[in-house]
């Protein structure tokens, strides 16, 4: 519960600073479309007030929307008429700001106050696919239902009628191999970067160019394409063209496209796991040989490197790496080989490693002193163990219980990236997109992160105190004292 409500609090403070204190004139400094509405006030105005509504800032509604909310007759849709101005005086009560464009049309503007502003993020947060999702004037015999079904590939599947997404369940021979749309994140779309699409999506979905496989479509037609049949969602009936009737028998023609690249989250996870593994392969038989061969040359030479590596800044590090390797004709650039060559993860992977190994050697040669100099080490050589065994069976055993907490953080936290290392190698992972996205101002992509990096960063720690209690069983966790 503890770890639940600091989610919910380090998300909160975001959202009220990110909403409440960052100019909302600086949101539409990148947008490329405001120049072209230079000089026109009221399709400018009626651009700005859209997108903050898009962004979960405002509600902002134009007479149009006005009447057709309130089912009105034909007059409503008229500058000044009777109707319009009755429903008007309705949304001042409620406390919006009403306005008028050069031609007397209405407009009306409410800001969300800030328990709303949290109120609505959290409300939305969670999508739950369903039947009666799709309201299509055009198509009132959609039949409604959940069903199974062969897919495109012959496997089975779960699919739906009347959902947004025609396949709640799938296979396929991706990682985790088992795939869901019932049930989504929803942090908001993205903007002024990466325009209209869902912040997940843009850090979730493959990059790269487009891969083309031969794919039978349900009508029986036979093409090479990109679109995955299996993020296919309804599609309004008025919207279907004579290319979609070639290749859908159904509305369930708005497809997103396979590409060849991982996405960020695999990029950064790719390269995070593997620094990861190194640096405790090196890091822990490195540790305990300084530890048993304290005092002696080994231990200086490793307390050197421990020191040079904390003295020098990152920055000047990575580029000493980086220019060593390019005399090994080892690429600069992440792109110049690409995802796909060994070669472009080489570099990138030994910086990561080598930053981190610093702080882990000195911890685990740390735990082990510590151990060293216990009670039960002397009991230990009293009772005339050998230097060996008594490294080997107690002091390694209990100095690596501290080394055990951290490695869950470790390994989920690899999918943040490497801010420093990512950029300087132009690479297309997760590490970049937090200064990317508040240099932008792409404000919803900033809550987004800020809440999958602490959800991670609680869940790591729950899973470390957990490992904990399984490797030491002195170690217990309970409802009232927590862990003992």
């Amino acid at each position: 519960m503890r770890a639940v409500v600091s989610l919910f609090i380090v998300v909160s403070i975001a959202i009220v600073m990110v909403f409440l204190l960052i100019p909302r004139d600086r949101i539409f400094e990148n947008d490329q479309s405001i120049s072209k509405l230079s000089g026109k006030k009221d399709l400018l105005a009626a651009y700005k007030l859209g997108k903050l509504k898009d962004l979960g800032y405002l509600d902002y509604k134009a007479q149009k929307e006005i009447c057709e909310i309130n089912q009105a007759s034909k007059d409503c849709f008229s500058a000044g008429s009777s109707e319009i101005n009755e429903l008007i005086k309705i949304y001042e009560k409620d406390g919006y700001t009403i306005n008028k464009t050069e031609d007397g049309f209405y407009y009306v503007v409410k800001d969300y106050k800030t328990s709303r502003l949290i109120l609505n993020f959290y409300s939305n947060l969670i999508k739950i696919d369903h039947t009666g999702v799709i309201k299509d004037p055009n198509n009132l015999e959609l039949e409604r239902k959940v069903y199974f079904a062969k897919d495109h590939n012959g496997m089975l599947s779960i699919k739906c009628s009347g959902c947004e997404n025609q396949y709640l369940l799938y296979f396929n021979g991706s990682f985790p191999f088992i795939h869901q749309n019932f049930i989504k994140l929803n942090f908001g779309i993205s903007y002024p970067t990466y325009i209209g699409l869902n912040t997940f999506s843009v850090i979730s979905n493959k990059q790269g160019e487009l891969k083309n496989k031969e794919i039978t479509f349900e009508t029986g037609t036979t093409a090479k394409s990109a679109i995955n049949l299996h993020s296919c969602t309804y599609k309004m009936t008025e919207a279907i063209d004579d290319l979609d009737k070639a290749k859908f028998v159904n509305n369930y023609a708005k497809c997103t496209s396979n590409y060849t690249d991982p996405s960020m989250i695999e990029v950064s996870y790719i390269m995070g796991i593997l620094s990861l593994v190194f640096s405790y392969l090196i890091s822990i038989p490195l540790g305990v040989v300084m530890a048993k061969e304290r005092g002696k040359l080994i231990d200086k030479i490793g307390i050197i490197y421990v020191n040079l590596m904390i003295a020098v800044p990152s920055l000047a590090f990575i580029f000493f790496v980086r220019n060593i390797g390019s005399l090994f004709k080892l690429p600069d650039k992440f792109s110049q080989l690409g995802f796909t060559d060994v070669r472009s993860y080489i570099m990138p992977v030994i910086i990561l490693t080598l930053l981190s190994t610093s702080s882990l050697i000195i911890w685990v040669r740390r735990y082990m002193v510590d151990q060293t100099n216990s009670d039960y080490v002397k009991f230990a050589k009293a009772k005339g163990l050998s230097e060996k065994e008594i490294f080997n069976t107690h002091i390694l055993k209990n100095a690596i219980i501290p080394i055990v907490n951290g490695i869950p953080s470790s390994i989920i936290l690899s999918i943040g990236g490497a801010v420093i290392t990512e950029t300087i190698f132009a690479i297309p992972g997760m590490g970049k997109m937090l200064p990317d996205s508040i240099k932008a101002v792409n404000n919803n992509m900033v809550i987004t992160l800020t809440f999958i990096f602490t959800a991670l960063s609680v869940f790591s720690l729950v899973l470390g105190d957990v490992l904990m209690a399984l490797i030491d069983p002195r170690i217990k966790l309970d409802n009232k004292g927590g862990s003992r």
